[in-house]
C-alpha cells in the first residue's frame, strides 16, 4: 500500500518519505554528505541495514562510521570480507566465528594447512579484488530448516551446529557474491564501502574456547573508510608495541616469567621490586593519612569460609584445587574479603567505630585459562591495594564520595586524568534483596552525582553480591584500562553474621563497601609502563640517576657521590665498566634512567658533574649539591 509516512529524527525535525521506501533513499532527502557517510540507520530503536524499508512513521538516526556502533558494523563487514577472501583462495576452507571486536575484527576458520604471516599479504590482495567489484551485501531471511541444509551442503559443520542451538524459526544470512554467512547484521550496504584493510595478525583459537575442541586459525584484521585513517591507525600500532610492557619489562630488567615456576606468576627483577615498593609504600602512606587501618590475612583459608561467603557456589571456575590439610580442605584465597572480615568480628564494635576501614597489599590467586594470560596484565597470582570498609546505612554515600575523591587523587599522581566511569548494575545470577540492591545502586549513583562525576550506567555487570563502580582510565596514546573499582556489599554481612551494637544498644548490621584504588599492581605497573613508555617520572624510576665516570681517575669521586645519595635516600648508580664513556652513556639511555651525571678531571677539580636528563641532547654542568636539590625536588614533587 503507498501513500506517505513520517520520519522523526534525532533533533525531533520530520521529513516525509514514501511508505516501503528505503532508509538509504531516505537519507538522501535529508543530504547527500549524511547518505554517504550512513553506513546504516537505527529505526525505532532497532539497527538495520540501509536496504531496510520503512512501512511507517519511525524514528530514525543514521549509523556512521563515528559511533561505537558504526565502528562495530564496519568491522564485523570487514570480518566478511575477509571471509570471502579466504573461500576463494582455500575452497576448503570452514568458518566459526567472525566478530567485531575493540579494536578491529577476526575470524576463526578450520583450515587444512596452517597459515604463515606471508599468506596474510596474498588475502588482503584478494580482499581489493572483492571491494572493487563493488558486491551488493544483501540481507535474506530464510526458514532455520533450510539455513541448516544450505550449511550442511556446504560443509559448514560449525554453522550448523550454531543453527541446532538456535530457537527461531527464521535466520538471517548475508550473500556478497558467492559468498553467503550466518548473520543477524547490519551490514554495509557493498564491498566498497570497505576501501582500507590491513590483516594484523594469526593466532589459535579453540572452538568455543573449549581447550577439548578443535584449535582453529584466528585472523585478527582492521578496517577504515579511507587509508589516512588507516594509516593513523597503523602508526598507533606500532606505537603501542614500542609500549608492550612485556618487551619493555625485559628490556629493562623489570619482571620476567619461568616454566620453572609456571605461567602467570610473574618474577620480580630488582628493578621490578624498587617499583614495587614504591607505589606500595606510597599507597600505604596515602591509606593511612585518611585514617585506614593496616590488615594483613594468610594466603590460604578453609573451605568452609568461602562456603560461607558464596565463593563455592559462585566463584568455583576461578579457583584452584583445594589443598589437604589436617583432613580439612584449604583453599587459595581468590578474595581478602572474607578474611578481613574475620578481623572486623574479632571483637565488639558500636556505632562509634564506624566507618571501619581495614587496608592491605593482599594478594590473591585465581585461576585464568592459559589462552588468556598476558604478561602483568592477566596473571594467575597478583596484590591488591585492597580495603574494606564497615559503615552503617547512613554513612554509605558520604564513604562512598570519600573513596570516589581518594581514588581521582591516585590515579591523578600518575597523570590519568581521562578516565571512563562505569556504574555496573545488578546480574542475572546475584543473592540479596530488592530493596538492598536498590538502596546500593542509588548510594552509588547518588554519590557520582554529588561529586559532578559523568559516567555510564553498565547494565547487569556489577557483581553477585552488589553493584559497582568501574573507573577506567585512558593512558597516554588513549588506550582505555579498567583499573579502580568501588563495590557495595549487604551479602556478606549477612551470610557472615556481622554485627554493632547501635545507639539503641541493639545489634545492627553493617554495609559493606570492597574497593581497590589502582586495583591489581601487576596489572597497574603493566599499565604504568607502556603508559610512560618505560619512561618513568624521577620519583618512579627504579634507578634515578647513573655516576659515569671519564677515566679510572675519577672513580673514587662517582662512588663518593654515589654513597651520598644513596644516604639520603635516593637511588644511585654507579657505572664503572672498563667500557668507553660514549657507550655508557648510550646503555643508560637504552635503559631509560632519568639523569646521567658525567665525571671528568674537569667536573672534580670543580665540584661538579655534568647532568643530561633523558630525552634532552645537551648537559649542562651543576654542583653536586644542586643536583641533590633537583632530584629531590623530582621526588618531593611526583615527576
Amino acid at each position: 500500500m503507498g501513500g506517505q509516512i513520517t520520519i522523526t529524527l534525532p533533533d525531533s525535525s520530520t521529513v516525509a518519505a514514501e511508505r516501503g521506501e528505503s532508509i538509504h533513499a531516505i537519507l538522501g532527502k535529508i543530504g547527500a554528505g549524511l547518505q554517504k557517510a550512513a553506513l546504516a540507520a537505527d529505526v525505532n530503536g532497532v539497527p538495520v541495514d540501509l536496504g531496510h524499508a520503512v512501512e511507517n512513521d519511525a524514528s530514525l538516526k543514521a549509523i556512521t562510521f563515528e559511533s561505537p556502533l558504526g565502528k562495530e558494523i564496519f568491522w564485523h563487514s570487514a570480518s566478511h570480507l575477509m571471509a570471502q577472501a579466504v573461500r576463494r583462495l582455500y575452497p576448503d576452507a570452514k568458518f566459526a566465528i567472525g566478530p567485531s571486536i575493540e579494536g578491529g575484527f577476526y575470524y576463526d576458520i578450520d583450515m587444512g594447512s596452517a597459515l604463515v604471516p606471508e599468506d596474510l599479504a596474498k588475502i588482503e590482495k584478494m580482499m581489493e579484488t572483492i571491494v572493487a567489484e563493488d558486491l551488493e551485501v544483501r540481507r535474506e531471511e530464510i526458514k532455520r530448516a533450510d539455513a541448516i541444509k544450505m550449511f550442511s551442503d556446504a560443509g559448514e559443520i560449525y554453522k550448523v551446529e550454531m543453527l541446532n542451538e538456535m530457537t527461531d524459526d527464521v535466520v538471517s544470512i548475508y550473500r556478497q557474491g558467492e559468498f553467503f554467512d550466518l548473520c543477524r547484521g547490519p551490514h554495509v550496504a557493498r564491498t566498497s564501502r570497505l576501501r582500507a584493510v590491513k590483516l594484523l595478525s594469526l593466532a589459535g583459537a579453540y572452538w568455543r574456547g573449549d581447550e577439548k575442541r578443535k584449535m582453529l586459525q584466528r585472523i585478527y584484521g582492521i578496517a577504515f573508510p579511507d587509508k589516512k585513517q588507516l594509516d593513523q591507525h597503523l602508526a598507533f600500532i606500532e606505537e603501542a608495541k614500542n609500549r608492550d610492557h612485556r618487551k619493555l619489562g625485559r628490556e629493562l630488567e623489570i619482571f620476567s616469567f619461568s616454566n620453572a615456576v609456571g605461567a602467570g606468576l610473574p618474577l620480580w627483577h630488582p628493578n621490578g621490586a624498587v617499583l614495587r615498593y614504591i607505589l606500595e609504600t606510597f599507597s600505604t602512606e596515602e591509606h593511612l593519612k585518611r585514617g585506614y587501618k593496616l590488615f594483613g590475612v594468610p594466603h590460604i583459608a578453609k573451605a568452609d569460609l568461602y562456603r560461607t561467603s558464596g565463593h563455592l557456589d559462585f566463584y568455583t571456575e576461578n579457583m584452584y584445587s583445594p589443598i589437604r590439610i589436617d583432613d580439612q580442605d584449604y583453599y587459595l584465597k581468590p578474595m581478602n574479603c572474607p578474611s578481613q572480615i574475620q578481623i572486623f568480628k574479632s571483637s565488639i564494635k558500636s556505632y562509634r567505630d564506624l566507618p571501619f576501614r581495614g587496608f592491605e597489599m593482599g594478594t590473591v590467586y585465581r585461576y585464568e585459562r592459559s589462552g588468556v594470560l598476558h604478561g602483568l596484565t592477566r596473571v594467575r597470582g597478583f596484590t591488591q591495594d585492597d580495603a574494606h570498609i564497615f559503615c552503617s546505612e547512613e554513612q554509605l554515600e558520604d564513604e562512598i564520595k570519600n573513596v570516589l575523591d581518594f581514588t581521582l587523587y591516585m590515579l591523578g599522581v600518575f597523570g590519568f586524568t581521562e578516565r571512563n566511569i562505569y556504574l555496573s548494575t545488578r546480574p542475572e545470577k546475584s543473592v540479596g534483596s530488592d530493596r538492598n540492591w536498590d538502596l546500593a545502586t542509588s548510594a552509588l549513583k547518588n554519590a557520582l552525582e554529588s561529586n559532578k562525576i559523568a559516567y555510564t550506567i553498565d547494565p547487569g555487570e556489577g557483581v553477585f553480591y552488589g553493584p559497582k563502580i568501574d573507573i577506567k582510565i585512558k593512558d597516554a596514546i588513549g588506550r582505555e584500562w579498567q583499573c579502580s573499582t568501588i563495590q557495595v556489599d549487604f551479602n556478606l554481612p549477612e551470610r557472615f553474621d556481622v554485627n554493632y551494637i547501635g545507639s539503641d544498644g541493639q545489634k545492627h548490621r553493617p554495609i559493606m563497601i570492597h574497593r581497590a584504588l589502582m586495583g591489581s599492581m601487576e596489572r597497574f605497573i603493566g599499565i604504568l609502563i607502556e603508559h610512560y613508555g618505560g619512561k618513568f617520572p624521577v620519583w618512579l624510576a627504579p634507578v634515578q640517576v647513573v655516576l659515569i665516570n671519564v677515566s679510572d681517575a675519577e672513580a673514587g669521586a662517582a662512588e663518593e657521590l654515589r654513597l651520598r645519595l644513596l644516604g639520603l635516600g635516593f637511588r644511585p648508580e654507579a657505572d664503572r665498566r672498563d667500557e668507553s664513556m660514549g657507550y655508557r652513556v648510550r646503555d643508560a639511555i637504552a635503559r631509560k634512567v632519568p639523569y646521567i651525571a658525567v665525571i671528568g678531571k674537569k667536573e672534580v677539580a670543580d665540584g661538579t658533574v655534568s647532568v643530561r636528563r633523558l630525552g634532552e641532547n645537551k648537559s649542562v654542568p651543576m654542583k653536586n649539591e644542586e643536583l641533590v636539590d633537583t632530584i629531590r625536588a623530582d621526588v618531593e614533587n611526583r615527576r
